[in-house]
């Protein structure tokens, strides 16, 4: 036998000897497979990755579209140092973390229990037609969200000062009050993604054990004591995985609903980085500057990937990797 074309595995079957030979044998094996991946790598380097070049001009004082990237004059952390010193650092980072913390706090559970009280429904028609009704949402433009809110908050006839009314309150103009605002964009987020982000959740229940819920019953146990024992128990993997995808994200506030919902009088509380990016990048034309700022929220959304990833390793051995 030739050593320099085969050796014998530890289970006795015979695989070819170098990687580039089985390699090769696997891009025959599964070529197809393959070639349905090409469009989503090449997405991906065409659209994150290749973009990935212009993160220089965060180190360079200018940038000139005709003559690129490379000919800028290195500046080093300037642009960075500029923006922690600036007045609106603080206020840009503590609205950032609020509102994304909020999301999370009352949003991340919202799906689950969705999916927890969908579960225990026994009506299949009862349980489609809410799905189907939790679902649309998802499907409506964020602008189109944001139209019904400022319908639904006008002063004369809206429904939120209508509801106001039964409650002896005089009507506001809710998108000028600083203290409506974080309320509104974490319940509308609620209200439009739950219903879609449940879809999971409800996937990650079908594929529990029935033998569990059987011998749970057995053993006396009831819906509570089955929900706290056997049901949650069987998803939170899946909890903890979109736990940690979603802490990764914890910087990228909604740029696209803050951006139509804030007014002049709610910039203390509805001022973010993304769109503290859009006005010194596009309006200002700073490139440099806001590429800098860019780059500094995916660092802290790295960071909290990477910190929650290791937590969740150590705790109860689930994580990306």
């Amino acid at each position: 036998m030739d050593v320099r074309h085969e050796v014998i595995t530890a289970k006795g079957i015979a695989a070819p000897k170098g990687r580039f030979a089985f390699l090769k044998k696997e891009l025959i094996r599964n070529k197809y497979l393959y070639l349905m991946l090409v469009p989503v790598l090449a997405y991906y380097l065409i659209f994150h990755y290749g973009p990935m070049y212009g993160l220089l001009m965060a180190f360079q004082k200018s940038y000139s579209p005709v003559k690129g990237i490379l000919a800028g004059t290195w500046v080093g952390f300037d642009n960075f140092t500029s923006f922690f010193n600036s007045f609106y650092f603080w206020r840009l980072f503590r609205n950032t973390v609020i509102l994304s913390m909020l999301s999370i706090v009352f949003g991340f559970p919202a799906p689950i229990i969705l999916a927890l009280l969908l579960n225990e429904v026994r009506h299949k028609w009862f349980k489609s037609t809410v799905q189907t009704v939790s679902y649309l949402p998802h499907f409506i433009s964020v602008v189109v969200v944001v139209g019904m809110l400022n319908a639904f908050s006008a002063l004369d006839g809206g429904l939120f000062n209508i509801i106001r009314s039964f409650f002896s309150l005089q009507p506001i103009m809710f998108f000028t009050e600083a203290d409506m605002f974080r309320p509104m964009y974490v319940l509308s987020n609620i209200w439009q993604g739950a219903g879609w982000a449940s879809i999971i959740f409800l996937a990650a229940l079908a594929n529990i054990d029935s033998q569990l819920y059987e011998a749970a019953k057995m053993d006396g146990a009831g819906r509570w004591k089955q929900l706290l024992h056997v049901t949650i128990p069987g998803i939170m993997p899946t909890m903890i995985i979109m736990l940690i995808l979603r802490l990764g994200a914890v910087m990228n506030a909604d740029f696209q609903k803050i951006l139509l919902m804030q007014t002049a009088s709610t910039y203390e509380v509805s001022d973010v980085i993304s769109t503290f990016v859009y006005r010194s990048g596009v309006l200002e034309a700073n490139y440099t500057y806001s590429t800098a700022i860019g780059l500094f929220n995916g660092v802290i959304n790295f960071a909290f990937l990477v910190i929650a990833n290791a937590i969740s390793r150590k705790a109860n051995s689930s994580s990306l990797w």
